[in-house]
């Protein structure tokens, strides 16, 4: 059997030649979270309730635009793809039934992600439950199975729900997280992860109902996972690891007292139910609650609001027809009725609360629950279900652990789930940034910090300052590396979600073409990966058909690096002859230390088929959408500067550090090794031509001789640097072309500088 083209060591990837890999990564695609068949994105009702009978066939993209996707993302320099699917993508006709023509679709788009030379890990993905509950993931069918009704959920407020919000364009931003502290999504992740301990009457097929959902979706991902090795071509070629499952939720578990807001419960906004109060607006009763909005600091109080279901239940009625699906639900689990008044919590005949402290305490224990506890317990009970059913089929996959988001990792190390092919893969985001949609260039607050109590004050974990602001992101990146390390052991580090909002200051930037905003908080976020030590990383997201009106298609989030609506940042498209690239690889001065003799022997020209085919592609003409003029006529490059940076690829030995000085257009590798590298295994870095033009580019080493080419590799163009150095710590310096950020530049401007680039790299156009 072929080795693993990627394998761990230790905390660190290798390559085949035992070089260290650093993953350059992004989610491909955010449209997957959506059928293709109805097409429908989150803010159209039409056909919604129809779950049963949708098709994810052609997610992320079809075959045919798959190339155009590879091309584009392998020429940005990503080596990564976190692969996002859903449960409902495979699984939505009912338990068990799965989409094979998806699965097939879903082998030919890594079929190419191979051919492109990609890693890719898969991600089963979810937000707060399903579409059904506002989010991604499951299939419709598991709401019925729990006993809701998703009809109800707009008048119980069980969940806000973009397709069914009355005016799709006033749905509040980020309001969807809050999803995750209201009845529908409280209760499915109560059941899913602690059913058993929790709703015991819960029975459906003789299982729990916590039994029921883990071991369908766990043989849904297995089953994916079964075909993709039946594919043949695919095994530790390109599939080079599984994620467990996206950001997890204990749903009540461990809620000390229900008729309060935690103290935990750090987001708040629009309406905001205390679980009690969710409990009863899900059984028709009225219930005057707190609205907040979220402000600089966090959420703050901003009224109070009266919610009244009109006594409309968020529970399927009696008369449901619960044969539908084919299982048999237990007669002690009852229709009609409130699931926590069947278990006692309380009393429908008064609606008096009996037990708020109900999911306070581990039943089988009587130990008292925290979040840290849960993680250890019913989280770790589903990934090693979940590892068991992947290694089953891959029994060396690499497992991608995901725990809850930002909270303590589950304690692992040095015990027998100290797996040695697991990685840990925390997200992060700028809260202030994401919730404000807009860059806070002046302060900015270490979320991480205040959540593991390192300030007496809230006020202290405030930065002033964008220096601050940046060291503040990198520093709390590396603590939650550390912690990881400190937790579950000596493992790489990948943080698998982390981006920022583009629709910032009321799409300023979609008016005016001016992305600086989104340029220095996607550099920030850069320079905190680049400076905290971790193996890796994979952008939110890239999106195929974002717009500026609708953004992401979904929940009003406008989050992908790429849209419609935009320009891309212009690329040289071929190899620059031989006689420009002597000049640009090799020091001038030969008698400085730093000085090196270029090795390329690239002399391709831009011939006019390559040319010809280049401009006809969507990588470099513009696919508008039918956003309305005064968002859309302003086209930019969307920031690209700032997340299309320089990378190392492989290097010979450990890195010790690297980094982007995006103002100064600077990269800096430091590297330390026994041997020094060979020949054909030497130090590799991703050079984006947009920054470092090799008609204009230096590079100092601290030793050996080095070479810039623009290669055809595995089907992608990148340009790469190669340096042959000697063993020991090694350093290079590589100083690009300084642009200003964010900048705003006309169709025609662009074309010309497309058009100049082919006249200085000798090509003749026909």
């Amino acid at each position: 059997m072929a080795p693993l083209r990627l394998r761990i060591e230790g905390r660190t990837f290798r390559d085949t030649k035992n070089r260290e890999v650093t993953l350059r990564g992004i989610n491909v695609a955010g449209d997957s979270k959506l059928p293709t068949s109805p097409d429908l994105p989150s803010n159209k009702p039409d056909h919604f309730y129809e779950g049963d009978d949708v098709s994810f066939v052609g997610r992320p993209f079809s075959i045919d635009e798959a190339h155009i996707h590879f091309t584009r993302l392998k020429r940005w320099g990503y080596t990564l793809l976190r692969y996002v699917f859903t449960w409902e993508a495979i699984e939505h006709a009912g338990p068990g039934k799965y989409d094979e023509d998806w699965i097939q679709h879903t082998i030919k788009v890594l079929r190419l992600a191979k051919d492109y030379g990609f890693y890719v890990f898969i991600d089963p993905h979810q937000d707060v439950w399903s579409r059904f509950t506002g989010g991604s993931g499951a299939p419709m069918w598991t709401i019925y199975a729990v006993g809701l009704n998703p009809r109800a959920f707009p008048s119980t407020e069980a969940a806000w729900v973009h397709n069914t919000y009355p005016n799709p364009a006033e749905y509040p931003k980020m309001i969807w997280a809050t999803n995750y502290t209201r009845l529908a999504c409280q209760v499915i992740f109560t059941m899913f992860f602690a059913g058993k301990d929790f709703v015991p009457k819960a029975i459906i097929d003789g299982k729990n109902i916590q039994d029921y959902l883990q071991d369908h979706f766990v043989a849904a991902c297995r089953h994916l996972a079964l075909r993709v090795r039946e594919a043949g071509d695919l095994e530790k070629e390109v599939v080079i690891g599984w994620e467990s499952m996206n950001e997890p939720n204990r749903g009540l578990v461990g809620l000390q007292d229900i008729s309060i807001i935690p103290s935990e419960q750090k987001l708040q906004k629009g309406p905001s139910p205390t679980a009690w109060q969710a409990i009863l607006l899900g059984s028709g009763r009225s219930c005057e609650m707190d609205t907040w909005e979220f402000g600089g600091l966090g959420p703050y109080k901003s009224g109070t609001t009266l919610v009244d279901p009109k006594g409309e239940m968020a529970w399927l009625p009696v008369d449901y027809d619960d044969t539908k699906y084919g299982w048999k639900r237990d007669p002690g689990w009852r229709l009609g009725e409130c699931v926590w008044a069947q278990h006692g919590l309380w009393d429908p005949s008064n609606d008096t609360l009996l037990k708020k402290d109900y999911f306070a305490k581990d039943p089988e224990s009587d130990r008292r629950i925290d979040y840290e506890y849960f993680t250890n317990k019913w989280f770790m009970q589903y990934y090693r279900k979940h590892r068991e059913a992947i290694t089953s089929i891959y029994p060396d996959a690499i497992l991608f652990c995901q725990p809850p988001v930002l909270e303590v990792p589950p304690s692992l190390k040095d015990t027998k789930d100290d797996d040695p092919n697991m990685v840990f893969s925390p997200h992060f985001y700028d809260g202030v940034t994401l919730m404000m949609k807009k860059w806070n260039r002046y302060w900015n607050v270490d979320v991480f910090g205040l959540l593991r109590g390192r300030y007496l004050s809230p006020v202290f974990a405030i930065k002033v300052g964008e220096t601050a602001i940046r060291n503040c992101f990198r520093d709390q990146l590396s603590a939650i590396r550390r912690e990881g390390t400190d937790y579950m052991g000596n493992h790489p580090c990948v943080f698998t979600e982390i981006g920022i909002p583009y629709d910032m200051d009321d799409k300023y930037a979609y008016k005016t073409g001016d992305y600086s905003s989104q340029s220095s908080a996607m550099d920030a976020n850069h320079f905190a990966l680049e400076g905290c030590g971790a193996n890796g990383y994979s952008l939110w997201v890239y999106s195929t058909m974002n717009n500026h009106e609708w953004g992401d298609l979904w929940n009003g989030e406008d989050l992908s690096i790429f849209s419609i609506d935009d320009k891309l940042l212009p690329l040289t498209p071929s190899p620059i002859d031989s006689k420009s690239a002597s000049a640009s690889t090799a020091s001038v001065d030969r008698s400085s230390p730093s000085y090196s003799e270029s090795r390329s022997n690239n002399n391709s020209p831009v011939s006019p088929r390559d040319l010809k085919q280049t401009l006809s592609t969507p990588s470099l003409s513009l696919l508008r959408s039918n956003t309305p003029a005064d968002i859309g006529s302003n086209p930019g490059y969307r920031a690209a500067e700032a997340y299309v940076r320089p990378s190392p690829i492989a290097t010979v030995g450990s890195v010790l550090s690297y980094g982007f000085d995006l103002r100064n257009c600077i990269f800096t590798l430091a590297l330390e090794c026994e041997d020094g590298a060979s020949e054909d295994a030497p130090t590799e870095i991703f050079l984006p031509e947009y920054h470092f033009p090799r008609d204009n580019v230096s590079v100092e080493v601290s030793s050996g001789s080095w070479t810039i080419s623009v290669d055809h590799v595995d089907d992608g163009m990148i340009q790469r640097l190669r340096w042959w150095h000697d063993g020991g710590k090694q350093s290079l310096t590589v100083q690009g072309v300084k642009r200003r950020q964010g900048m705003s530049l006309g169709q025609e401007e662009e074309a010309q500088g497309y058009l100049e680039q082919c006249r200085q790299s000798g090509c003749t156009v026909m």
